[in-house]
């Protein structure tokens, strides 16, 4: 038996043909050439025509598709039928114990039911043209510095990938690209770099949640935000998001530990702004720890894991206390309720507003109320 390496089309041409020749042999020499022909011949597939991974929905109807299973047949791994619809339509993502269970019944690859993109396992990636031409408007890069240079600078020569990885919530857009949001992070880093803060308060918890709260009843509350977590050691950080990286929110930990609270107010409203103030408050106050100093969050994206439902119900509870909500946790309330609520709750009239239209799924009525369009201009973010 006489096999050649294939270096070139020819020579798979060649080793297609030989391959057909051998199928028809029974011979046992023959049977072991084929053998050694086939994993040749898949090598160089791979090489010359890489094919791009699915997604976990494509590899969960694909085992369907196998295993001649229905969508009722899932409720065993993935909940009520509902949830059910929501994971095959795309429209709400895989829990970790989803995914445990998936790749434990049905056999579904963990690396493809995790969704990692590739750009994860490269050392190198650029952002895509368009976040990159808004990252350069932050005028934080030096001239001529590329990205890859960029991140070095803010993290000393680590990037953030690997870290955030290992905190990867589902608060983050399976569409996500993760060079844009590394260089995003790391603009961050560097804008936190230049920010006094006072040495980190030992303690950090709903007092001072219940505080930050407060201030959405001042004019402009939002521009007093930086300075009070300041004197609790905690760096504040505005910074419009990049093109790709579906970011309301971020906490992580600069260089000398202090943690960094870092907002982009993608969606212009106080209620969406102070939520997301909140929610990365609690991440800093919980979650963040040495090895895993970097959360990303998607406020759109429904999360399921445990630190991201404590930082919901933390920052809820901050914003309106649970004996206050029940108050005007009904489908009647009525705008004088909503500043009724408010003013027990210490807040504005638009943060009950929102939470009431979040939970009844009706956002024509307190339109009204709601405080639109000021934040990024109080907070001086411009779109780049």
């Amino acid at each position: 038996m006489t096999v050649r390496p294939i270096r070139n089309d020819r020579d798979y041409e060649n080793a297609i043909s030989r391959a057909v020749v051998l199928i028809e042999s029974s011979k046992s020499a023959d049977r072991d050439e084929l053998e050694v022909l086939q994993a040749l011949i898949e090598q160089w597939e791979r090489r010359k025509y890489p094919s791009t991974p699915p997604t976990p929905v494509e590899a969960i109807r694909f085992r369907m598709q196998q295993q001649g299973l229905k969508p009722r047949d899932l409720e065993a791994y993935l909940g009520p039928r509902s949830r059910v619809s929501e994971i095959l339509s795309g429209t709400r993502s895989l829990t970790v114990d989803m995914m445990r269970a998936l790749h434990h019944h049905l056999d579904i690859p963990a690396d493809v039911l995790l969704g990692i993109p590739e750009q994860l396992t490269k050392n190198k990636a650029t952002p895509a043209p368009a976040a990159l031409r808004k990252l350069k408007a932050f005028r934080l890069m030096w001239p001529k510095e590329d990205t890859e240079a960029f991140v070095e600078r803010a993290f000393g020569g680590a990037s953030p990938l690997p870290l955030m990885r290992k905190t990867r919530t589902e608060r983050t857009n399976a569409k996500t690209d993760l060079a844009a949001l590394e260089a995003w992070c790391a603009a961050v880093q560097i804008k936190a770099q230049t920010v006094d803060v006072c040495p980190l308060k030992a303690k950090l918890g709903m007092d001072e949640a219940r505080k930050l709260a407060a201030l959405s009843c001042e004019n402009n509350g939002p521009t007093k935000v930086a300075d009070k977590l300041a004197k609790w050691g905690v760096v504040f950080i505005a910074l419009p998001h990049l093109p790709g990286t579906y970011l309301d929110g971020a906490a992580m930990c600069r260089s000398d530990k202090a943690p960094i609270i870092a907002v982009t107010v993608r969606h212009d409203r106080l209620d969406n702004f102070w939520f997301t103030v909140l929610h990365e408050f609690c991440h800093v106050a919980k979650h963040l720890k040495p090895d895993a100093p970097v959360i990303v969050d998607d406020l759109d994206v429904k999360g399921d894991d445990d630190i991201e439902r404590e930082a919901d119900k933390f920052a809820q509870d901050a914003l309106i206390p649970s004996n206050i909500w029940r108050v005007a946790d009904h489908p009647e309330l009525t705008a004088d309720e909503v500043r009724e609520v408010a003013a027990r709750a210490k807040v504005h009239p638009s943060i009950v507003a929102g939470r009431w239209q979040r939970s009844y799924d009706d956002y024509r009525r307190f339109a009204k109320l709601m405080v639109r369009g000021e934040i990024r201009a109080q907070l001086d973010i411009q779109d780049a």
